[in-house]
């Protein structure tokens, strides 16, 4: 396959239960969607509409391996017998393309049956999982009230006992970025090898959500008058959330370069050495990362499942159509054209590239809309870390493990290149 063809492929994230789920986190701004449909009472993705979706899908893209991210609510509330489905049609459709799947959960209602499944399937698992009963069980919790760390941890066991491939997802709320080293160690307790920490920033309702039924602001709010006092109650403090990272990378930077992989690490390694961003809050341009709904409605993206990102309905059009619709590309492309010109002078521009646009209602210090809310911590945690970036490029440029940083920072390795 020609390198230029696989740089076009898109991707859709898959939400086969919408927004139901079984737990009743405070901070998730997913479960909100229902208000989109009042009058559903059935959330669960068809067989007509799971055909079409993975047929074309698959179909629609020139690339050779294909990546299918199951997700919710929780999308393990769709039972086994679906999920089989889909293996039966990715099959059926492949055409010799590489089938990879994954599946985000919140881990309460994974037992055997499911990690048979999932083993024999070859599926990456994403579990999420926000550190210790104290902070983990202040926002995830059931339906009912009660806690669920244990349960989750059960299905972390489970999954290491059946060897599936897994990554931790947690949270950074307010209250957990005031501990970051006791979060850290809880995770490294497990036996966690591969965490991603993401910031939770979730803005109160403006009139346009409010009226619709929405407890969140949607990206569209172009209300600017104390946008960083906007946000909920829950949402990381900007500032926090960059002294969260530090303190978690000077701990990893001396202790566990090459056994932890935390990709927030990992996505700065990429910026460093000049490579393409492979996530898509940090690159130049976004648009090639749509959902679908149980329904079959395709939207501009996950973060932006908002009556105005709508672009059209599986059953009836074509996913390759819908990304290179020009509502599409504009939404891609307003990610770079839209940045405020203290970030294109800023000296950590390469690496952050503004952020996610949905985090960028804050204005600059020259009264310019379109700063991210996370800007200080993002310019704080990039500068903070340039030095030992540095040196890990060079190792890796000499054939060297980049866990021999360790080692530079402790004593006099000399790293001469070749």
């Amino acid at each position: 396959m020609k390198k230029d063809m696989i740089g076009k492929g898109f991707h859709i994230l898959t939400k086969p239960i919408g927004p139901i789920c079984n737990l009743n986190c405070k901070y998730c701004f997913y479960t909100e969607k229902k208000a989109l449909y009042p009058e559903k009472k059935d959330f669960r993705m068809s067989d007509e509409v799971l055909e079409a979706f993975i047929h074309k899908y698959i179909s629609s893209q020139q690339i050779p391996e294909i990546q299918f991210v199951w997700q919710g609510g929780e999308p393990t509330l769709m039972n086994l017998d679906f999920f089989h489905k889909v293996i039966s049609l990715q099959k059926k459709y492949a055409d010799g393309k590489k089938i990879i799947n994954s599946l985000q959960t919140n881990g309460t209602l994974i037992d055997d049956k499911w990690c048979k499944f999932l083993k024999e399937n070859d599926f990456l698992v994403g579990l999420s999982l926000d550190g210790p009963a104290e902070l983990h069980d202040l926002y995830r919790i059931y339906v009912n009230g009660n806690p669920t760390l244990n349960k989750v941890i059960n299905t972390l066991y489970l999954l290491k006992e059946y060897e599936i491939p897994y990554n931790v997802l947690l949270c950074v709320t307010k209250e957990s970025s005031k501990y970051p080293i006791k979060v850290y160690n809880f995770l490294k307790k497990l036996g966690v090898e591969y965490i991603q920490f993401t910031p939770v920033v979730e803005r109160i309702p403006d009139d346009m959500s409010a009226q619709i039924g929405l407890k969140h602001a949607s990206p569209a709010s172009k209300n600017d008058e104390n946008q960083q006092k906007l946000v909920t109650d829950f949402s990381v403090e900007a500032g926090s959330y960059g002294n969260f990272l530090i303190k978690i990378f000077d701990e990893w930077i001396q202790k566990d370069v090459g056994s932890i992989y935390v990709m927030n690490f990992e996505w700065a390694l990429e910026a460093w050495m000049g490579l393409p961003s492979t996530i898509c809050i940090f690159s130049k341009q976004c648009g090639r990362a749509l959902a679908i709904e149980h329904n079959g409605d395709i939207y501009s993206c996950d973060h932006y499942v908002y009556p105005e990102y709508y672009l059209g309905n599986i059953l009836v059009s074509n996913p390759k159509e819908m990304v290179e619709m020009n509502k599409q590309k504009a939404f891609g492309q307003n990610k770079e054209s839209s940045l405020p010109e203290v970030c294109r002078e800023c000296e950590v521009k390469f690496a952050c590239n503004g952020e996610c646009p949905r985090h960028r209602f804050v204005r600059t210090y020259d009264n310019k809309p379109g700063l991210s809310y996370l800007c200080q911590d993002y310019k704080k945690f990039f500068r903070h870390i340039h030095k030992y970036m540095k040196v890990m490029v060079q190792l890796i440029e000499n054939n060297l493990p980049a866990s021999k940083v360790m080692d530079v920072i402790k004593g006099p390795l000399v790293i001469t290149k070749k």
